[in-house]
């Protein structure tokens, strides 16, 4: 939309870029040689223009753009473009350019309607990066690059005490109590420097296990206090190591590490960012600085990982919320509480429905509970022992203490034990959009992705041992057509298997693993395998997805609980008539409602597929006379559940029309007098341009084919 596109230097600027596309001093040049130029008076000047503006359209390979509207009204209007005056004296005049002999012109081409499409961009490709689980080498040179962070700081920082360093999925970081002093910027190239310095040495790491009076001693030498608390919490009969780094500096771990220094690549390494962090996350507890770093195996991947955390910064899913005007979070309101708009409400809404449609549909009832209930219950669940620190606090009910509900599971044990069940009742499959609340510290929320209320898509399944591996099986199609369903097909599994501290018996876990493993066996699925990782109640399997820009988020879970059916003193009368204990499933697909959302947006950047868009179609009235029939189309298209609007505000047709390409409307359609007589829609789709003009049965029909197969508009 440049200005000078629709000035009188169009012409000669136009001609420069089709032949040249030189230097912009080449360009500033012409533009100040062609003032006061005989072309500029010539009849033939809105010709001109138009046939540069179609020559530079296709010297760049450009879509029209807004700019085309203004050449082209440029074009219309060129008679009354005003002269420039004559030149000052003194000042050199342009040569005039000559056109050459006049030539017959083909036949004019009819003009259309320019797009404002800004010219399409590459999909993002997912960037294949290894991970912490697959590469126990990454891990071991993340462990290790933590441990030589805290060995540099406290050369440069003596007063420095160390606390944790772990891994994390992209990285590492470590947690220090600078003795009243603080990290800037600047120290963070210091600390790298001394890093580098400590690889190069080619220092040996080396494992020594130590007795708890010997750990005791030497930490207390070093006065290093929360070492001292970090010992106390190993339990009695566990090893205690410590690795050195060479002879100069240790720590308490249990590893694992890299050989020596020399294992970790200084081209590979960055270190990203300073924050606060409380000792074990407890805000009575001393405010400590942490720092972030980033290692990978070798430098492509630390630039593929640069490359994958640029575009996640362009999705960001509470930028794009705020642009596209979905949800927000209102801090007057409190922190972590999310506020749906309109448009995300409609999204919501379609999800929502689909989950519920398709559950139905799979043999499920859907069942609804309350969001406090006697904090006896969750005494009685365990969740009041075991979550209590992930609660809010208790309110008083007549003398009663009420809790918020953090979880739904035990509303639906409640309603199992309600009546005696018979084997033949099993399996019970109840399923529920059940929002619970959890105490999260404010430092904590991130957007959708932490938040203090939320909607779990739980449900529960009560069946016979024997029907378990059936069961998980049908859960796990279930998960695949729903997360199928919004683009997830690239996924990461894993098995958790029994911990040391666990309830139930050999034979009941025995089976409930085997159940899991043949499920996965049955679906041809790849795991791996986390023994011991499983909860206290039971084996689980987790699943991760993959987005459209590599990361994998932690999505879907499915459980084995013997622990609530044995609290809740939960039968069914068997075959026998003996009381016998349920199995009992917990699953949920999309984790959180929020959450889901918030990667939803992030994987697709906010243009989602039509079926769940917020917008659908969008009118684009040409002047107030045709509004009328727009209003008309629209009612019609809201009878078909076509989510339709018209912008009938008082603009130019082209901002309209940038207007639905920044909100990423799927489908346009530009409504002018033609349309109005004919009864027909010009349809635009976006990233693809002018499909023609349709019935508008053939438009219903065909928005209708596109989402129930999950394809854009066909034309």
């Amino acid at each position: 939309g440049h200005r000078s596109r629709a000035s009188p230097f169009a012409p000669c600027l136009s001609v420069l870029l089709w032949t040249e596309r030189h230097t912009r001093e080449r360009i500033r040049a012409v533009m100040s040689a062609s003032r006061g130029h005989a072309l500029l008076k010539s009849p033939c000047l809105p010709l001109v223009l138009v046939l540069s503006a179609t020559m530079l359209r296709a010297a760049t390979g450009f879509m029209a753009s807004p700019s085309s509207l203004l050449v082209r009204r440029a074009a219309l209007t060129a008679t009354r473009l005003p002269v420039s005056p004559p030149r000052a004296a003194g000042l050199r005049t342009a040569p005039r350019l000559s056109l050459g002999p006049r030539r017959s012109l083909p036949p004019a081409t009819p003009l259309r309607m320019a797009s404002t499409e800004a010219p399409v961009k590459e999909e993002a490709e997912p960037i294949v990066l290894p991970t912490n689980e697959n590469s126990p080498e990454l891990l071991k040179i993340r462990h290790t690059t933590a441990h030589v962070m805290a060995m540099a700081v406290q050369r440069l920082f003596p007063k420095a005490q160390v606390t944790i360093g772990p891994w994390i999925d992209y990285g590492f970081y470590y947690d220090f109590d600078m003795q009243g002093d603080a990290f800037e910027d600047k120290d963070l190239k210091a600390i790298k420097k001394e890093m580098i310095k400590i690889v190069n040495k080619n220092y040996e790491l080396r494992r020594e296990v130590v007795s708890r009076d010997e750990a005791k001693r030497r930490i207390e030498e070093l006065g290093e206090k929360y070492k001292l608390e970090l010992l106390d919490a190993i339990p009695e009969g566990e090893d205690i190591s410590i690795y050195h780094i060479g002879d100069e500096w240790w720590d308490l771990c249990a590893g694992p590490h890299v050989e020596t220094t020399k294992g970790i690549n200084p081209k590979a390494l960055e270190l990203q960012r300073v924050s606060g962090a409380y000792w074990r996350g407890d805000e009575k507890n001393a405010m400590l600085q942490r720092i972030y770093g980033t290692i990978w195996e070798n430098p492509e991947q630390l630039k593929g990982y640069k490359k994958m955390m640029e575009e996640a910064k362009k999705r960001d899913h509470r930028k794009i919320g705020k642009e596209m005007d979905l949800f927000s979070i209102q801090e007057s309101a409190g922190g972590g509480l999310v506020f749906w708009h309109p448009k995300g409400g409609r999204m919501r809404n379609i999800i929502e429905s689909f989950w519920k449609d398709i559950h139905v549909e799979r043999g499920y009832d859907l069942v609804y509970s309350p969001h406090i209930a006697d904090v006896a219950l969750w005494k009685t669940s365990g969740h009041y022992d075991f979550y209590q620190e992930s609660m809010f606090d208790t309110m008083d009910v007549e003398g009663t203490n009420y809790q918020i509900k953090p979880m739904n599971c035990p509303f639906h044990v409640l309603m199992y034990r309600d009546e005696l069940r018979s084997y033949r009742d099993l399996p019970l499959r109840w399923a529920e959009l059940g929002t619970v609340y959890r105490y999260e510290r404010s430092g904590t929320l991130s957007g959708l992705f932490r938040v203090r209320g939320f909607t779990q898509d739980d449900a529960h399944v009560f069946c016979l041992p024997e029907q378990v591996a059936d069961e998980i099986e049908n859960i796990l199609d279930l998960t695949e057509d729903i997360l199928s369903r919004f683009g997830f097909s690239d996924y990461e599994v894993n098995l958790s298997t029994r911990p040391e501290k666990s309830i139930g018996s050999d034979e009941i876990w025995d089976k409930a693993e085997a159940a899991l493993v043949t499920a996965m066996d049955r679906k041809g699925w790849e795991y791996k395998v986390d023994e011991g990782g499983g909860a206290f109640y039971g084996p689980k399997i987790d699943i991760k997805i993959k987005d459209a820009v590599g990361r994998v988020w932690q999505c879907s879970t499915v459980q084995c609980d013997f622990n609530l059916p044995e609290r809740f003193g939960l039968e069914y009368v068997g075959a026998d008539q003996s009381r016998e204990r349920p199995i009992m499933i917990h699953r949920a697909i999309f984790g959180s409602v929020e959450r889901f959302f918030g990667i939803l947006v992030e994987n697709y950047a906010g243009d989602f597929p039509l079926w769940f868009a917020p917008e659908q179609l969008r009118l684009l009235a040409v002047n107030d006379d045709v509004l009328p029939y727009c209003d008309e189309v629209v009612a019609a298209m809201k009878k078909e559940g076509i989510r339709a609007t018209v912008d009938s505000q008082a603009a130019s047709l082209g901002k309209k029309i940038r207007n639905a390409e920044l909100q990423k409307v799927p489908l346009t359609a530009v409504v002018g007098v033609k349309e109005v007589e004919d009864k027909t829609l010009a349809i635009r789709q976006r990233k693809v341009g002018d499909l023609g003009s349709f019935s508008l049965d053939d438009v219903k029909s065909k928005i209708h084919a596109a989402v129930d197969e999950n394809k854009a508009f066909n034309t």
